[in-house]
């Protein structure tokens, strides 16, 4: 079967980008820079069943998007995310799994020259196994060296790249030589689109228990500033209700009026005894018991202590 023409295609990917975005509420903008076709087809085989990873030209996503808009408007905000190398992942799935799931597969890449660097790179200190000959590498980067059985010594810790720089030809030579993969590569979340929201992937790290800290937090605030003013809400009904009781009960301990509530709190105020806990004489035997013996234990460590002074007192010293 012959290729589609280009018309054919572009009206089959507008449908099936619209149809995504009505089916699912949830949207990841994913870059794609440095991630080869193999890695991206295992990507799609790893999120199958749970997300679904749709590539495509900005200029058609947003010819696409703006024909929709009628329909959903909603969609605008994602108009201005979509630049660079730009692709989505769908899913009504959480979030947070699918992100872990996104990150999980990234692999190992050597610094090619002419890239920018994701990360820091180091090189450590150490024999490295390369011969005399590489010393002319080394020495271009400014690399203290020796030479140790034959073979070239790093003598100390190497920033070599720095983080957001141009790798350099000697930088990427050296490090292939090293046999060192600095890179990792593979889909890189810059927004997510939620129910007409968009917002930082960084917002994913806001667990459950850290907002419900903050919310009773602020609950705590609001409901001492209403006790502290005298206005009531929501928040200081609770403690008010409370602070009301506490002042019933001390009226009716300090008078005769009563009220169920009240009672034990009286009965407590005209004869404390009463609510002292009752010792069995079995308690009472143990406690006994553990008294005598530790009142023994202390009776033969000060017969040990008087019979050590009187041998000491016999009149004989050390050198006697």
């Amino acid at each position: 079967m012959g290729r589609e023409d280009r018309t054919t295609w572009k009206a089959n990917y507008f449908t099936k980008l619209i149809e995504l975005l009505d089916t699912y509420q949830k949207v990841f903008l994913v870059t794609v820079d440095n991630v080869s076709s193999k890695q991206m087809q295992q990507i799609r085989i790893k999120l199958r069943g749970r997300a679904t990873l749709l590539m495509g030209k900005n200029t058609t996503i947003r010819k696409a998007i703006r024909g929709h808009l009628e329909q959903n408007p909603q969609l605008e905000k994602l108009l201005p995310c979509i630049k660079g190398n730009v692709g989505f992942v769908f899913t009504n799935g959480d979030l947070g799994e699918i992100r872990d799931l996104i990150g999980e597969n990234r692999v190992q890449a050597p610094a090619k020259a002419g890239a920018i660097a994701p990360i820091n790179v180091h090189v450590v200190a150490g024999n490295t196994g390369l011969g005399p000959e590489k010393t002319s590498f080394f020495q271009a980067l400014h690399i203290a060296t020796k030479i140790t059985r034959g073979t070239i010594e790093i003598l100390n810790n190497v920033h070599l790249i720095h983080i957001g720089e141009k790798v350099g030809a000697s930088e990427a030579t050296l490090l292939s030589m090293l046999k060192i993969y600095p890179f990792s590569y593979g889909l890189e979340i810059s927004q997510v689109y939620e129910d007409g929201a968009v917002f930082s992937p960084n917002v994913l790290d806001i667990k459950t228990e850290y907002l419900l800290e903050r919310f009773m937090e602020g609950i705590g605030r609001v409901a001492a500033l209403s006790l502290q003013i005298g206005y009531p809400t929501v928040a200081s009904v609770p403690h008010s209700i409370v602070n009301g009781f506490k002042r019933l009960l001390a009226v009716a301990v300090a008078t005769d009026i009563t009220f169920p509530e009240a009672e034990q709190a009286k009965a407590f105020v005209a004869d404390p005894s009463a609510f002292v806990p009752v010792v069995t004489q079995t308690e009472a035997a143990a406690d006994a018991g553990g008294g005598g013996g530790g009142g023994e234990e202390a009776k033969e460590e000060k017969k040990e202590e008087e019979e050590e002074e009187s041998d000491d007192d016999m009149g004989f010293g050390l050198f006697d």
